[in-house]
């Protein structure tokens, strides 16, 4: 999903990013870099790892300049490498440009193809650097925001970008608003983030969401919206996902209160299916919101069965399944006597391939659990998302691949209910919004047909 931030006209900027990534590390944890703009040249740093061992205060030191913008990869398209970090930052027809993306371009591959035959040398294997040569094949005679328009109308897909461009931030949604970015305000400077938990730690004043389809270029004090091609003409579909799984429960994401949309969904999972368990359980961290809604609506107790291990990162974002089973064994760690001979419910957000459910549900089982339910306060995800989260093939989907009601055995449960798809619409304000196509296959944004092994999107699409 990656994590975006952009500051302009603050005298720290580029220890404002590194706070501003940092508060958005759950976005992503392969890479970190940050580029700063000191009113004639930018200066760039960016490595594989989590923010704080990407950037030290010898680091920050060398990042001088008061605009800044920042990013944290989660890799879905291109491979978890040096090369693909971002910003990416170049140079073109003497005009420097670092760009930072958030999200999947659905049609990158053929897009690579044609800049390719026209001279392009790309330099990674991420969708994000076909925006790159885009604005760079469209400037001549244009202006920066209409090469990034010109480019804008040649992608399809989903997109946020910060762009850092002589002086000027340029924010921007894809019309259809897939994930978010918000604008916001600490002191004099105008600051864009990902999520809004970011602004929090800055003691930023959150303004508004920027609009799908909305271009908005920060110079200095100033602020111009403008419109990219297709803003208006297509509907909106946010990424429902984003507050199943990924965003912050403090984060306000598309107008909704994270924290307040997950316990709800717990709320109505419990009106849906109830449980003759003894006690409810969730699996730390992302499950525990919807597990205080669940217990409130049935009234069964609320426990903490598992303990975490707070400084291993999360699962479902290591980018091999490898590192995933040992992320699942090391992470939580449960507590004997509250699962001992008990009937246990336990909620959890999501179950995508099942890795972490069957491995958890295990240890339940060893610990002497005498009968595991499982309730899941989202529907199942039986098909892939070609928008920016890591699951690209039917064939890593366990719901994809197994019928509903097979799902228990397959996952060593006694019984299993998923929130369905209306329950889960009742738990926001706007449901026309959203893209469903995980769960539903109704895809906003024509997808190819995926080739499985196509370098340029590192063999998932």
């Amino acid at each position: 999903m990656c994590g975006l931030f952009g500051i302009s006209g603050h005298p720290e900027a580029a220890r404002m990013a590194y706070f501003g990534l940092y508060s958005q590390q759950h976005r992503g944890q392969e890479s970190a870099g940050i580029v700063t703009f000191d009113g004639s040249s930018m200066h760039a740093h960016a490595d594989m790892g989590l923010v704080p061992d990407v950037f030290d205060e010898q680091v920050l030191s060398r990042l001088t300049g008061d605009k800044a913008i920042g990013h944290i990869r989660y890799s879905t398209a291109g491979s978890s490498a040096l090369r693909n970090a971002q910003p990416l930052v170049v140079r073109v027809r003497g005009i420097n440009i670092a760009l930072a993306h958030n999200g999947n371009l659905t049609n990158a591959a053929e897009l690579h193809r044609e800049l390719e035959e026209q001279g392009s040398i790309f330099q990674t294997n991420s969708d994000s650097e076909t925006f790159l040569h885009l604005i760079a094949h469209n400037l001549e005679g244009h202006t920066i925001e209409e090469a990034i328009k010109a480019a804008c109308a040649r992608v399809r897909g989903a997109y946020s970008l910060v762009v850092l461009v002589e002086g000027r931030i340029i924010a921007l949604r894809d019309p259809h608003g897939f994930h978010p970015l918000a604008l916001g305000r600490v002191d004099k400077s105008w600051v864009v983030a990902s999520e809004t938990c970011a602004f929090d730690l800055l003691e930023a004043e959150y303004v508004r969401d920027i609009d799908p389809g909305e271009m908005l270029i920060i110079d200095g004090d100033n602020l111009n919206s403008q419109k990219i091609p297709g803003a208006g003409e297509v509907p909106m579909r946010q990424c429902i996902f984003e507050l199943v799984y990924f965003a912050r429960p403090d984060s306000l994401i598309f107008g909704e209160e994270v924290y307040s949309c997950r316990k709800r969904m717990g709320i109505e999972l419990a009106k849906e299916s109830g449980s003759e368990a003894e006690i409810v359980i969730p699996f730390p961290d992302s499950g525990i919101y919807a597990t205080i809604g669940y217990a409130q609506g049935t009234g069964i107790p609320y426990e903490h069965a598992f303990i975490r291990n707070h400084y291993v990162g999360r699962t479902f974002i290591q980018p091999t399944q490898g590192m995933r089973n040992f992320g699942v064994k090391v992470k939580l760690n449960p507590v004997r006597s509250v699962i001992s001979g008990k009937h246990i419910c336990v909620i959890d957000d999501s179950i995508v391939r099942g890795t972490t459910m069957r491995t958890r549900v295990g240890k339940l089982r060893e610990h002497g659990a005498k009968i595991v339910d499982v309730r899941i306060s989202c529907p199942p995800v039986r098909h892939p998302c070609y928008y920016g989260v890591d699951f690209s093939s039917p064939k890593e989907l366990v719901a994809a691949n197994h019928p509903e009601k097979d799902l228990p055995h397959v996952l060593n449960l006694d019984s299993l209910h998923y929130l369905s798809i209306e329950g889960l619409l009742r738990t926001v304000k706007h449901p026309d919004r959203y893209c469903l196509a995980c769960f539903d296959g109704n895809y906003p944004v024509p997808v190819n047909t995926p080739c499985g092994h196509c370098e340029h999107c590192g063999g998932k699409a």
